[in-house]
């Protein structure tokens, strides 16, 4: 049973159950009719017709099947309308952690909609653990990461770098710039992201590759709660070089640097390894790479 039979048994119905005048109307031959209404009535194991006297009447099961054809028909043309231009005025979902989310999301969406007016970007920004969940259970089509990546379902490809920075109130007793030893530096009050966040995890792994231990005074998903707290003298905050830009131009705050510890990172487009890119996901991604950290034009 295939939509072309629910089709020809509506154009009967619809055709005062004349068969000759269904076919005429669905530019058929009458006995291709006929075999797709018996074809029909044999897959559903009843008759839909009674023939009486050279007429056709609909039976109970065939004005039950009548109402189930209009409704499956309705839904079935309401969907060809629908994805028929899906890649062109479709829906394209992506993910952005909270750095790429704050910083360059925006610049990105704004773009790819001079390009493609018609799509429907959705964003969920929130950490790069939460991302990754959503990207196994297929409820996004890519996302934008500051970390690498941890299920081997999903693939990750660089499209640009960033660092970490340290940032102290402009008040606090250091230079700009200054270099601080390790003890001096495991001493500090520290500022974090939460964990699961790339930023929290690149942290975490360089702390651990030197060999120092921190206990953070502050653990949250907002970078400028942190900056704030940084500029009251309450520690150091450990931030994205981007997110920090500003505050730096106006003298609020100065950087840090570990002896020995680089904070360098890469961004990365990540999807599921057996998702299929549409082309506009695919053109959104090239924006992505093309644009970088620049902002939008």
């Amino acid at each position: 049973m295939t939509i072309r039979h629910i089709r020809i048994f509506l154009a009967v119905c619809e055709n005062g159950n004349n068969l000759t005048r269904a076919a005429k109307a669905l530019y058929m031959a009458q006995p291709a009719v006929s075999l797709a209404i018996s074809e029909l009535e044999e897959h559903y194991g009843t008759r839909l017709f009674e023939r009486l006297s050279r007429r056709l009447y609909l039976t109970e099961a065939g004005l039950r099947m009548r109402e189930y054809a209009s409704h499956v028909v309705s839904l079935f043309d309401e969907m060809e309308q629908s994805l028929g231009g899906w890649d062109v005025s479709g829906v394209l979902h992506v993910g952005a952690s909270i750095t790429i989310g704050s910083q360059l999301m925006p610049g990105y969406v704004s773009a790819f909609r001079e390009l493609r007016p018609e799509m429907d970007v959705r964003v969920t920004i929130g950490t790069s653990e939460q991302l990754e969940r959503r990207l196994l259970y297929n409820q996004m089509d890519f996302a934008l990461l500051e970390r690498s990546i941890h299920s081997p379902s999903l693939v990750g490809e660089r499209y640009m770098e960033d660092s970490l920075t340290v940032l102290c109130g402009a008040g606090a007793p250091f230079r700009e710039g200054q270099v601080l030893g390790p003890e001096e530096f495991a001493a500090q009050r520290f500022l974090l992201r939460e964990p699961g966040s790339g930023t929290r995890e690149l942290f975490d792994s360089a702390m651990e590759a030197a060999g120092i231990t921190v206990t953070p005074a502050w653990e949250a998903m907002s970078t400028t709660a942190l900056i704030n707290a940084a500029i009251q003298g309450l520690g150091l905050a450990v931030v994205s070089r981007r997110l920090a830009e500003g505050y730096l131009a106006r003298g609020q705050v100065k950087t840090l640097r570990l002896a020995g510890v680089d904070f360098r990172r890469s961004f990365r487009v990540v999807y599921h390894k057996d998702k299929f890119l549409t082309p506009a996901a695919r053109d959104f991604i090239q924006l992505c790479r093309t644009m970088g950290g620049k902002p939008p034009p």
